[in-house]
């Protein structure tokens, strides 16, 4: 018995579709090493496109623009738990009933102590975290003390997430010595609100806006897997763009009990390459981080490293396990990446 006409033709038609969409992402890959930017249709096509081509095609523009150059830091978690906002995937947000260790602002004694052992392992970039909406003044004069020191007694660069602070308090920060920020948007303005209700995506930009006035970089991306769309997070990558940043963090939400998230599916690998892959289509220069969530990751993030990533955070996360150094360092060699500021 034969093969019906109507599904030959439906093959026929499947496979003409694919070959459209193979040449979609060729076309705006050539589009982009000429010097092109996207447009949201344009990265929105990608999520239907053959996922090694594509994965394939954003390495290419990863190597055209940053080479084998990676951006590797590791962080502290400064200040734990009884955090004032109600961000439904953080453990740390005093809404929630997660078992996490709680404890007030290190002192700089232990964070210079941290700082100095990650600069003997070869790590370049340390950043300091705490939790809360903001420090307080008092809180933010005693991190510039230990920010100073750090500079004074090792060699490593200091970034601080501190919360949504204005641009004076950003600028006692870069006095100090630190040359970086890091806020993440998250997800999409149109999303924001089912992720947080305490504070709004619009404070988020200003912080940026405000850290960036003070003469900091900024460091900004979000958490993939807490519902959002493909069109969050293409949204969320355009407005990245906007905003001039050129380290961006993409986290896997790792559902932690006690969260609201704490039933979400987790993503695959193949989710997670694809979200990198069309970040780099929109931010071709960009430094793309896995961050948060890469220790689920079977391969602890190899293959997302040959689909566009080129930086990632390593050692232990905030209120999770991470991956060594040693082995990152390791991982890196075998890709060929070096590891530069």
């Amino acid at each position: 018995m034969g093969i019906p006409a109507s599904a030959g033709m439906s093959v026929y038609y499947d496979s003409i579709q694919e070959k459209t969409i193979m040449s979609q992402v060729e076309k705006l890959k050539s589009h982009i090493l000429s010097g092109g930017q996207i447009n949201k249709e344009e990265a929105l096509s990608l999520y239907d496109a053959p996922l090694e081509e594509l994965c394939e095609a954003a390495n290419e523009i990863r190597i055209h623009f940053c080479g084998n150059r990676f951006d590797m830091c590791t962080i502290i978690n400064g200040k734990s738990g009884h955090c004032s906002e109600n961000c439904k995937y953080c453990a740390q947000s005093s809404f929630y009933h997660s078992r996490i260790e709680e404890y007030p602002l290190l002192g700089a004694d232990e964070i210079v102590k941290q700082a100095r052992e990650n600069d003997d392992q070869g790590v370049l970039r340390y950043s300091i975290v705490t939790s809360g909406k903001r420090l307080s003044s008092e809180e933010v004069d005693k991190m510039c003390d230990a920010i100073r020191r750090i500079r004074r007694e090792t060699g490593i660069s200091v970034c601080v997430s501190f919360g949504l602070l204005d641009e004076a308090q950003f600028k006692k920060v870069k006095e100090a010595g630190a040359v970086r920020v890091h806020n993440n948007l998250e997800t999409s303005r149109n999303n924001f609100p089912n992720i947080c209700t305490t504070h709004t995506f619009e404070d988020k930009i200003e912080a940026i806006r405000s850290a960036k006035r003070a003469g900091l970089t900024v460091c900004s991306g979000g958490i993939m897997g807490m519902g959002e769309t493909p069109e969050d997070r293409v949204d969320m990558a355009l407005t990245l763009r906007e905003l001039d940043i050129h380290s961006v963090p993409v986290n896997m939400l790792n559902p932690i009990p006690g969260t609201p998230f704490e039933s979400l599916p987790r993503l695959s690998i193949d989710d997670m390459r694809r979200i990198v892959a069309v970040f780099r289509f929109v931010m071709p220069d960009a430094f793309i981080r896995l961050s948060g969530g890469r220790g689920l990751m079977a391969d602890k993030g190899r293959a997302c490293f040959l689909s566009g990533a080129n930086a990632a955070i390593s050692g232990d996360m905030l209120t999770t396990s991470g991956i060594s150094v040693a082995t990152d360092m390791k991982l890196l060699k075998e890709l060929g990446y070096k590891v530069y500021m």
